[in-house]
Order: C-alpha cells, then structure tokens, then sequence
C-alpha cells in the first residue's frame, strides 16, 4: 500500500494560484488526487501561474471566486458537487502579506487583510463544514499559518496576529467538529523563497541579515517543503490527525533572533 497515494481524493484549495499554492497543487496532483483551484484571478491569468510550475493536466482544474463572499461560495460548492463531488480535503491557503512599521500600519490595510486572511478561511471552512455535515461524510480541513503565529517579526505585525488567529480557528472548528468526523490542521511554514519574502531577500540587505540569522538551517524555505507537509496531511498517514500545527519552518521559531 503506498500511503502518499491520493488517488480517489478530491482536493479543494484556496489561493491555488499563488506561489506557494500552485506548488501545492502540482505535488497534490502528482500523487494521485483531483485538485480543484480556487482563486480570484481570472482563468488565463491562473492557468498561466499554474503553467509555470507544471501544475496541468487532467486532474487539475480551475473555479474562480471570492471565499470571502457566502454566495459566491455557495455557487462553487454547487460546481464542485456537480462537477467532483463533494470535496475530500479543503485546504483554506489563501493569504495576503504587507510590511509597513506597525506604527504606520493604515487600518484600511489592516481590515483588507485580516477580511483575506481570517474571515475568508472562516467562510470557507464552515461552508465546507456544512456541506459535509449535511451529507454525513467525514471531512478535512487544512489551514496555513506561519512561524510567526507565535514569534513577532518586525513590520508584518497584522500578519502575524492573523495567523495567530487562524491558529486558533483551525482548532476551534477540530474542536468542535470532530464528533461529526471533521478533522482540522495547520501547516506553519518557515520564510519561504517566494513573494515579498525573497524580494526583501533579493533587495533589502538589512532583511537579509535578519532573516538569516532567524534560519537555524541558513537557508530559504523551498516551497515544495510546504507543498510536502501538504501531501503528508492530506494522505492516509495523517488519519488519526486533528487539532494539529505541522511546524515546517527551517527552526526559525526555535529562539528569539534579536
């Protein structure tokens, strides 16, 4: 028994399109499973992304929307039921990141992104929830926080406290709903090399040395390290998982680095 083989799964993801999550997708697809991205770009603009990465193929497909909002959601799950099935796994991994001195942080960007961050996978979640519940299936959910859940990291501090928060979602809906067979974990990465991360990395000397000093490894996260805690989760290893963080981070929350 091979027991990475995802085969017969189906696989929702938010963000799918993004760095990280496209690597997801293709390692999640190259094991066996449907994946079904959603995103709020436009179809061409994700299977660009998805291109880039090698994430095609048969057992890849693309459902735009906001998670954020309950009706558009309510329409995706109903594409999703007509078109898959209900989904197997909900991975909430959409996110958005700024850096801005806390002091200066504007709270219009500060509502953008916990609304992003939070209230989406919320949203996301408890509709998955309900659907299953509904049909009497078990279900999973998954939910991508951070290192700094639990470590402050200078200029992203909505960031952190958002992820601290998802933190807490995810064990409140494993919690609450483990009697109705829905299980929910975390995976916390490290300072990945993509995004605002490995452009700060690239560019900002001051970053760079910082962010070194905070990898134990000396090294930038790939991103298919998060794309594997993935996979671990999402197969049967992980069965008898729920209320669970996967710290994937490089030992970057092992001490403080100031």
């Amino acid at each position: 028994m091979n027991l990475l083989d995802l085969s017969g799964q189906t696989i929702l993801i938010t963000g799918g399109a993004g760095a990280i999550g496209r690597v997801i997708v293709k390692t999640l697809a190259d094991h066996g499973a449907t994946v079904v991205v959603n995103d709020v770009v436009a179809p061409e603009v994700a299977t660009a992304a998805l291109a880039e990465t090698g994430a095609t193929g048969e057992r890849i497909h693309y459902l735009p929307g906001d998670a954020n909002d309950p009706t558009a959601l309510a329409g995706l799950f109903d594409q999703l039921a007509a078109g898959f099935g209900l989904p197997d796994v909900v991975c909430c991994h959409a996110g958005m990141v700024d850096a801005l001195p806390v002091d200066q942080y504007p709270a219009e960007k500060f509502d953008a992104l916990m609304q992003v961050n939070v209230r989406a996978a919320f949203v996301m979640a408890q509709a998955a929830a309900q659907r299953w519940i509904a049909a009497g299936r078990p279900g999973h959910l998954i939910f991508t926080t951070s290192w700094v859940q639990d470590v402050p990291w200078p200029e992203i501090t909505p960031y952190t406290a958002s992820k601290a928060a998802l933190k807490q979602l995810a064990r409140g809906f494993a919690r609450e709903l483990a009697p109705n067979r829905i299980r929910a974990n975390v995976v916390a990465p490290g300072i990945v090399a993509v995004g605002l991360a490995k452009q700060q990395w690239d560019t900002d000397p001051s970053y760079r040395a910082r962010a070194e000093k905070a990898i134990p490894l000396g090294y930038m996260q790939p991103p298919e390290t998060v794309a594997h805690a993935f996979l671990y989760l999402c197969s049967p290893m992980a069965a008898y998982m729920t209320g669970s963080v996967l710290l994937v981070d490089g030992g970057c929350s092992l001490y403080p680095m100031d």
